[in-house]
Order: structure tokens, then sequence, then C-alpha cells
């Protein structure tokens, strides 16, 4: 007759070894990212209003910064800025910002840190055009001195209905804080089709 310690101790020992083998790193899978299910490419312009030029803005602070921080900790900027076609041609550089708008940016940033300049976005890409309706949301942290920053696409509506995905900021252009423009890549790796 076998001893029921014995065989228990089997089971167990057994199962250790199964165990380990599935946790060794021949058997470790990595995820490989998927190539995005849709792609575009957008210049973004923000005009923050100076107290003279309100036919040209497109944002203005609500709130004043912080006297705690160099570096805006505290204001807070709602804007409703145009997005523009990203063009490969070098001679439609100056044209950026006079191409016809394809969709608005609508939302609010904040300055968020004290001791860099950072801002946190939540927005919406408003699009009405013959390619796109529909409004992916963004939000996320802008560290504006970092070469490209990524932020989230957490949902959406009509074309972009529950999109998810990235959206990378690479500043293109700037004048302090009265105007930035950045190169957006807006990457999306949930689609849902109509």
């Amino acid at each position: 007759m076998t001893n029921p310690i014995q065989k228990s101790s089997f089971i167990f020992l057994s199962f250790l070894t199964l165990l380990s083998q599935l946790l060794s790193p021949a058997h470790t899978t990595t995820i490989k990212a998927n190539a995005p299910c849709n792609r575009i490419q957008l210049y973004y312009h923000d005009i923050l209003f100076n107290g003279i030029d309100a036919a040209n803005a497109t944002s203005v602070k609500i709130t004043n910064p912080s006297a705690i921080s160099n570096f805006n900790f505290g204001m807070m900027v709602v804007f409703d800025d145009p997005m523009m076609v990203v063009f490969d041609d070098p001679m439609m550089a100056d044209g950026r910002l006079l191409s016809p708008a394809v969709a608005r940016a609508q939302g609010f940033y904040f300055y968020d840190k004290k001791d860099i300049y950072s801002a946190w976005f939540a927005y919406t890409l408003v699009f009405n055009s013959t390619d796109y309706r529909g409004t992916p949301n963004v939000m996320g942290s802008d560290p504006f001195l970092e070469k490209t920053r990524d932020l989230s696409v957490v949902g959406g509506t009509g074309d972009f209905f529950m999109a998810r995905g990235i959206i990378t900021f690479q500043t293109d252009d700037a004048m302090g804080d009265f105007y930035f423009r950045l190169k957006m890549d807006i990457k999306l790796y949930e689609c849902y089709k109509k």
C-alpha cells in the first residue's frame, strides 16, 4: 500500500515543477503593439490672448499663475484651437496657420508643476470634415521641455466611437507662452466601425 504522505509530497513537488516551468523566461511572452487602426497627423495652434489681439486669440487664461513658482504653476487656460493638416512640403511650412481647419481642439489645460513648465490637458477634437465626423477625447500631462510627449485618447463619438489610443505631441514652434504650434500624431489602437 502506498504511503499517503509520499503521494501528497509527489503531487506537491510535481505542481512546483510545473509552476517553475511556466514562470521560466522561456515561457514568458511579450505583447507586441499592433499597428494603429487609424492614424491622423495634424498641427495644433494655440494663440493665448495677450490683452490686445482678441480677434486672433484662440485661448484665454481664466486663472493667473500663483506667486509660489516661476513656471505658471496654477494658471488655467481655456482654448478653442484650430487643427490643420500636416504638410510634408517645406514650402507650406509658413502657411500652416493659414491652412483650412479640419478640426478644433476645445478644452482646457493648467500648469501643474512648480519646478518645470508642464501642463495637464483635457480636450475634445471636434472634427467636421469630409474625411471624419465625431470627437475623440484626449487627456494627459504635457511636460513641454521634453522632445515628444504622449497623451491618451480615452473615448469619442461618431467616427471615433469608443476610440482608444495615443496622441504624440512635438513642439513645432513657440513664442514664450503667447503662441505655440504642436505637431500631433494621433494613433488609434481601438476603432469601432459603424
